[in-house]
């Protein structure tokens, strides 16, 4: 009897083995289930039903292949439309899409009020990588990521172009609203070489260390941001390389808010980064968030905000602000390098509360 109870444990784990190690091919969203209980995912073309997350659970180490688009429901509620998890995977979307469906959504309002929107739409909880995927028409915030591990985001595509446009909903102010690209609160995260078009932040960094983004190309929106920050949080350790910037309200921001308190922003660092077409700043320091250029807070330690090699080269239109910087008083500190930023067009803005600045003139 004690060797058949030990044949049935060795049978059993055997069979749960190759349970995983299997293919599972989602056409809908009745084979989830059963799809994430294998190492290897495919999914194919197929419509989420409306007021439904696609939602993948996955296990450690799978490969997730995207064959086909997939497109969701309309339904006023508030998502997210994906969620994706888990430890060590591999997601490629092949180039293939994630349609939003944005203009059923979009009354330039984003959230701040009209109707409910999914926000964010994609919810990233892996760690590995997650590359080639495109997201057409994000109903507001497209990407949260909170990954449990390093992750690199390679390769992808937001295209919310369309919602520069006002509609019939918008009352003549572009549909899209807070469609920021890639909202993170993380660490170990790097997102490169990838096209975003919106009306938001490109990039905004609420918390977390080591964040890399390079390489990408920003257009239409608000910039790349760190923040806003709130109390409480540390930011450490951001580097803001390579990416081009065409026709943002500003290139490169940095926004505190002026209530917070006991939180610390430190070692931003900025290399080649090329911007045109910026409508209002070039640089912006700013912590009297939610005001711009107001009253600044002090409760939010602000440090080593450095340019360095190779240069990065601005150009702001002409009713723009080159560089300004709001500081709370005593808040601001140490010395800032920026002897490899250079900024053009437009007019001098002001620096205030702090003298810490280096190899920069305006």
């Amino acid at each position: 009897m004690k060797l058949q109870s030990l044949l049935s444990l060795v049978l059993l784990a055997a069979s749960s083995y190759a349970g995983s190690d299997c293919t599972g091919t989602i056409n809908s969203m009745a084979d989830v289930t059963a799809a994430v209980k294998c190492t290897t995912v495919v999914m194919n073309s197929f419509t989420v039903p409306a007021g439904q997350t696609l939602n993948l659970d996955l296990l450690t180490g799978t490969t997730v292949t995207m064959n086909g688009d997939i497109s969701f429901g309309n339904q006023t509620w508030a998502g997210p439309l994906f969620q994706v998890s888990g430890t060590s995977i591999t997601f490629n979307g092949n180039g293939h899409t994630f349609n939003g469906g944005g203009p059923f959504y979009w009354d330039g309002l984003g959230g701040n009020g009209g109707v409910t929107k999914p926000a964010p739409m994609m919810k990233i909880k892996i760690s590995g990588t997650y590359s080639n995927v495109k997201v057409l028409n994000s109903p507001a915030r497209t990407y949260s990521v909170s990954n449990p591990g390093p992750l690199v985001m390679d390769g992808l595509t937001i295209d919310n172009s369309l919602g520069d446009q006002p509609n019939s909903k918008s009352n003549g102010l572009a549909a899209g609203h807070n469609t920021d690209g890639f909202d993170c609160s993380t660490t170990d995260l790097t997102i490169q070489n990838s096209v975003i078009k919106n009306q938001d932040d490109c990039l905004a960094i609420n918390k977390g260390s080591n964040i890399v983004f390079k390489g990408n190309t920003c257009s239409g929106g608000h910039g790349i941001s760190v923040g806003s920050i709130s109390s409480g949080v540390t930011v450490n350790g951001i580097v803001i390389s390579g990416n081009t910037i065409i026709n943002n309200d500003q290139a490169l921001r940095i926004k505190t808010d002026a209530t917070a308190t006991g939180s610390t922003v430190t070692n931003i660092t900025y290399s080649g980064n090329t911007a045109t077409g910026l409508r209002l700043f070039g640089v912006l320091i700013d912590q009297s968030y939610p005001s711009t250029l107001g009253t600044p807070g002090s409760g939010v330690a602000l440090s080593a905000v450095n340019f360095v090699s190779p240069q990065t080269s601005l150009s702001v239109n002409s009713g723009a602000q080159r560089v300004a910087v709001n500081c709370g008083s005593g808040s601001c500190t140490g010395s800032w390098n920026w002897s490899n930023l250079k900024v053009s067009g437009g007019s001098a803005g002001k620096i205030v509360n702090f003298s810490g600045i280096t190899g920069f003139t305006q």
